[in-house]
């Protein structure tokens, strides 16, 4: 019984501290203190307590505007939604804040906060890339407008890379669907034209080697009168292929179908030798 009676003594302290607290804060929320909540706001973002602190610099950011600490509760506002892992409201923060504060010490590092979280709100390559095409103009422009801000130039590049490799993902996988549906004709098209928009794809020898087997199976499936010149156009894939990734994993298929082909064809069956380098 008089543990019982304990138990009850410190969840009753407990619950009557957690109410103060919650008392406490829901007062200085209402409060026009400016210096006890922008004090308490810090100490919460120092505590990593980021949506009270969040609270708090949006709850006294009318009371500061236009004075010495706008800025720094305007950056602080945001900071906080960012690091709470809410990136929508970050975004606009950062976004509020570069054109409101373009002279502030803290105008780079918003605006390069509003970036990852542009980048954060992207997709898969399999969905929408809208919102991809348009974080990479953000990015482009903040590279070009901050060149001297080196500690986030090696994040806006990484960025990059990882954004234009969906976007190559998703030009290819458009591609190669055709060739899965076995439309050969249109896959070689559609596949083709995914260099011709961007020839560093960095999905490149992909695309190259579903050309050469799309082209191969059109030739394959194709009445006896135009069979020849469309294995011809095979060679032209294959010896494309070939000449650019000598030492690929697909290399070694796409040797025997060569083979195979100048058979028909009536030539030699020797894959040609890869060129020295």
């Amino acid at each position: 019984m008089k543990n019982k009676i304990i138990k009850f003594a410190v969840l009753s302290l407990a619950l009557a501290t957690a109410w103060a607290c919650k008392s406490q804060y829901e007062a200085l929320l209402a409060s026009n203190d400016v210096d006890a909540k922008y004090d308490a706001a810090m100490n919460y973002f120092n505590n990593k307590k980021y949506q009270k602190a969040a609270q708090l610099f949006e709850s006294m950011a009318v009371l500061t505007n236009g004075t010495a600490r706008d800025d720094t509760v305007q950056y602080y506002w945001g900071l906080s939604n960012y690091r709470f892992k809410d990136y929508y409201t970050a975004e606009s923060n950062f976004a509020r804040f570069v054109e409101n504060f373009p002279l502030s010490p803290f105008a780079s590092d918003a605006a390069f906060y509003r970036l990852d979280c542009l980048y954060r709100a992207t997709y898969r390559w399999e969905l929408d890339q809208n919102p991809t095409r348009s974080c990479m103009a953000a990015i482009a422009q903040y590279m070009r407008e901050h060149a001297d801000d080196k500690p986030h130039m090696e994040a806006c590049h990484n960025m990059m890379l990882d954004l234009q490799k969906r976007l190559d993902r998703k030009d290819f996988e458009a591609g190669k669907q055709y060739y899965v549906m076995e439309d050969y004709p249109a896959a070689r098209i559609k596949l083709r034209n995914v260099l011709k928009a961007n020839a560093d794809n960095v999905y490149r020898e992909d695309v190259l080697y579903y050309t050469a087997m799309a082209s191969y199976h059109y030739a394959r499936l194709s009445v006896r009168q135009k069979q020849k010149d469309r294995y011809l156009v095979f060679v032209d894939d294959y010896l494309n292929f070939a000449g650019e990734y000598p030492e690929s994993h697909y290399k070694h298929e796409l040797d025997g179908l060569y083979r195979k082909v100048q058979k028909i064809l009536g030539r030699g069956g020797e894959a040609p030798a890869p060129e020295e380098k």
